[in-house]
């Protein structure tokens, strides 16, 4: 088909040239094309409902399966702690083994995040993430039948393996369908699935704990069972429901699909985009302004990393006592949930995703400082201070995952650093199993607390200082035909 070399041009931008825009507008007619710049903004706004109906729900209803199924450990380490029906004591762990178990599933996450963006875009997501799904599924049931420090660690490793791919396939995922300005608000009501999961698991703990010894079995053994079982059984509705992308959705009518063709020609991933070539990988990989983006992801996953592990410890430390530390750590995922949502949304509308960042990590910052200054015993003053501490900490992450990937060009570029900035805060979250000691439960936890406060303070001036850099160097591009960076 003859397409016009100007509207070509045009519609490509600096982001869009390359065989990956050739091939999304392969099936346009010339004169959509060259009406591209008139877009009905009543269908869009149609055609990105009938998106999002399909698919926020389900991808967020997959990571907060995820989520719940990663961090259930930390429930399983003090529920019924007081009669020795707990994780710790039936498998005879130390408190270092148990940060050891902890640590070698990030270790598998770090090592097979990248790898799984590959076989997300070769093998189709859909395919690629059920597979997923029933692997950690499966596993997170075996966690029931350990009985030692060596099997719970091993199956934690391969627990980390599974789990590694999905939340850098998401965020990727959602490349193949919404333009940059949609995408912070859509990772939020995704990544806030995690907070939902943390609210829930604390919320599910509790009642599970009343199952103490039913069928002789500890009630830790059960919520393996009972948080396992439905990311199995729902691997095979994902298999079949999830869309791949915008020309193969069965759902969207031919002119629904040109539509999503135009919208994400110049700045999305494509479906049909070509496969990484080393040159490409090549000039991601080498290229300076990326990884201070990922050294930013690295500074907010040590916060993500021990509050998802260790806020059931915490609350504990906090005056609250068996079951009912399990249920106090409900409000502070739930507030979290509605802050991160809000944010978002802030984020996108306005266009400052580096601003909102470091706003809300100066503000997580500013509960750990409070939590750490304050007497141990403070408990109720403590709380609150937790609760702005996660707020703070899980709500700055989806703008910063935004913005990275709308400053990328192509649709494998895109896939492989959004892999590579999660891999990225693997050792972030490394450093997040450690700093909440054990031994500093009486005194409240000080470590963590300061530790946490100084990476988020690091996160505030890495975005307020990529945000300057973008806005320097956009003033000297502009008027030279190339694409604006986003800050």
């Amino acid at each position: 088909m003859a397409i016009d070399d100007a509207a070509v041009d045009e519609k490509r931008g600096s982001f869009g040239t390359g065989k990956d825009v050739e091939a999304n507008v392969e099936h346009l007619s010339n004169d959509q094309f060259q009406q591209h710049g008139a877009i009905d903004p009543a269908q869009q706004k149609a055609l990105i409902r009938k998106q999002d109906q399909r698919i926020i729900p389900l991808a967020a209803g997959i990571y907060l399966l995820c989520y719940l199924d990663r961090s259930n450990i930390g429930n399983a380490k003090v529920l019924n702690a007081v009669t020795k029906n707990d994780l710790l004591s039936e498998t005879h762990m130390t408190a270092y083994q148990y940060t050891i178990a902890l640590m070698v599933f990030l270790i598998a996450y770090a090592l097979f995040e990248v790898p799984s963006n590959y076989f997300l875009k070769k093998m189709r997501p859909s395919r690629w993430i059920a597979f997923l799904m029933f692997c950690w599924g499966t596993l997170t049931m075996g966690l029931a039948g350990t009985h030692s420090y060596a099997s719970v660690t091993v199956v934690r490793f391969l627990l980390g393996v599974f789990e590694a791919g999905l939340f850098p396939g998401l965020v990727y995922y959602l490349t193949f369908w919404y333009r940059t300005e949609e995408r912070s608000i859509r990772v939020a009501a995704i990544l806030a699935s995690a907070t939902l999961a943390g609210a829930f698991g604390g919320a599910i703990a509790f009642g599970v704990g009343h199952m103490n010894q039913t069928q002789g079995l500890s009630a830790w053994r059960w919520l393996f069972l009972l948080e396992g079982l439905p990311s199995v059984l729902s691997a095979f509705l994902v298999w079949f429901l999830l869309p791949d992308y915008p020309e193969t959705a069965t759902w969207l009518t031919a002119k629904e699909k040109d539509l999503a063709a135009l919208r994400l020609a110049e700045q999305g991933s494509h479906g049909s985009g070509q496969s990484l070539t080393w040159e490409e990988a090549k000039s991601t990989i080498l290229e300076w302004r990326l990884w201070c983006h990922y050294f930013i992801y690295f500074g907010i996953s040590a916060p993500f990393s021990s509050l998802s592990l260790f806020t059931p410890s915490i609350t504990a430390g906090l005056g609250f006592e068996n079951l009912k530390a399990q249920l106090m750590t409900v409000p502070p995922y739930a507030a979290a949930y509605v802050v991160t949502l809000l944010v978002s949304w802030s984020a996108d509308h306005f266009n400052a995703r580096a601003l909102h960042s470091a706003l809300f990590s100066a503000i997580g910052a500013a509960g750990f400082i409070a939590s750490a200054a304050l007497p141990a015993d403070a408990y109720t003053h403590r709380y609150g201070c937790l609760i702005v501490a996660a707020c703070g900490s899980f709500s700055c992450i989806p703008p910063l995952l935004g913005w990275l990937s709308s400053n990328l060009q192509t649709t494998a570029s895109i896939g492989l650093a959004i892999a590579l900035n999660i891999s990225m805060g693997a050792p972030g979250q490394i450093v997040g199993v450690w700093i909440y000691k054990a031994n500093e439960a009486s005194k409240g936890y000080p470590t963590g607390h300061w530790t946490n406060a100084g990476l988020l303070l690091f996160v505030a001036v890495g975005c307020v200082g990529m945000h300057f850099y973008y806005v320097w160097k956009n003033k000297q591009i502009r008027g030279t035909g190339q694409a604006l960076f986003k800050y």
